[in-house]
């Protein structure tokens, strides 16, 4: 089996697992709805052990009696249900991730360069970064991204094998430079900052809707407060915002290093730029007309729009310097 074969191989698989992680986060929300009729008393913590091994305190079962029924063979409420199936989800998902991570290292290895040289390659190493920022994100109390992560890593990762993918192939001359590592890295780890902004965004809408209305019921309660999840959107666009423009600065020295010009208005430069625009005029509006909340949002997600039809629209629709990173 060659590294291009075991790479296709691996994005496939890190799919299919993505898919169950998903399916599981869903089972997860699906659950939640039940929470309300659960029983509202916590769960029994372990009795504590003595020194003699027979369990002590107040609770403590008699041991010359019959044995209890173990509480392992009670049914699951829906707080444990759901649990359950969140647990699941998360651990797909690191299984997912290490499927995808295998894959792009292969890709690389069949490549022989750094695998960021077109479409295919930039989106599955965009999956990676974003799976593995939830992860991390996860273990800070943010396992409720879970759901809608998991749908962009099985649709990223779906495209790049079914439409975007592209068979091993040198770069072109353009290509070799050490600031074609630099910049698409950087691209790849704003972009990916620019998705979990915008899902966070997304949700923010449809919490902040409820909360109006007074229907947030348990599902929506397990997304943190509206004013909480606009705080974290705006963070982790702020740590984007100037790897965007990093991106954008460092394109225009590979520019002028490949076609001897650092900016020639190219479509790919331009809607690059419009990106920054948009991005730049949310930070602004939020630290300057306290544009906070609902419109801050939706100039986040309109932003992520931009962002995506920079990455595929203009390959797909334009010509272009850039063209090398078609599909």
């Amino acid at each position: 089996m060659t590294a291009q074969t075991f790479s296709s191989l691996a994005l496939v698989t890190s799919v299919v697992i993505y898919l169950l992680a998903f399916s599981m986060h869903t089972v997860e929300w699906a659950s939640a709805r039940k929470i309300k009729n659960d029983q509202i008393e916590p769960v029994r913590e372990p009795a504590l052990v003595g020194a003699g091994g027979t369990e002590v305190g107040p609770e403590a079962p008699n041991t010359d009696s019959a044995p209890a029924v173990s509480e392992r063979s009670a049914p699951l409420t829906p707080r444990q249900r759901s649990e359950t199936f969140g647990r699941l989800g998360l651990s797909f998902t690191m299984i997912g991730l290490a499927c995808a991570i295998a894959g792009v290292v292969a890709r690389g290895i069949a490549a022989g360069r750094w695998p960021l040289g077109n479409m295919f390659e930039f989106t599955t190493m965009a999956m990676v970064i974003i799976v593995a920022a939830y992860l991390v994100l996860a273990r800070m109390g943010m396992r409720w991204l879970g759901l809608p992560v998991t749908l962009l890593a099985t649709v990223g990762n779906g495209l790049a094998i079914t439409v975007f993918y592209v068979a091993v192939a040198p770069l072109v001359p353009a290509l070799h430079s050490v600031w074609f590592i630099i910049h698409i890295t950087a691209a790849a780890i704003s972009g990916s900052a620019f998705n979990i902004g915008g899902l966070i965004s997304i949700l923010y809408l449809i919490k902040k809707r409820a909360e109006e209305k007074v229907t947030v019921g348990s599902v929506l309660g397990r997304l943190p407060d509206a004013r909480r999840m606009d705080v974290i959107a705006y963070r982790v666009l702020a740590f984007a915002f100037p790897l965007w423009t990093f991106t954008i600065a460092a394109g225009a020295v590979w520019a002028e290093y490949a076609w001897g010009r650092y900016w020639g208005w190219d479509p790919k430069e331009t809607w690059a730029l419009v990106t920054w625009v948009i991005f730049a005029c949310y930070l602004h509006a939020r630290s300057t007309a306290g544009w906070k909340g609902t419109r801050a949002a939706m100039i986040a997600i309109l932003g992520l729009a931009v962002f995506w039809f920079n990455f595929i629209g203009v390959n797909l629709l334009f010509a272009g310097l850039h063209s090398y990173a078609g599909i």
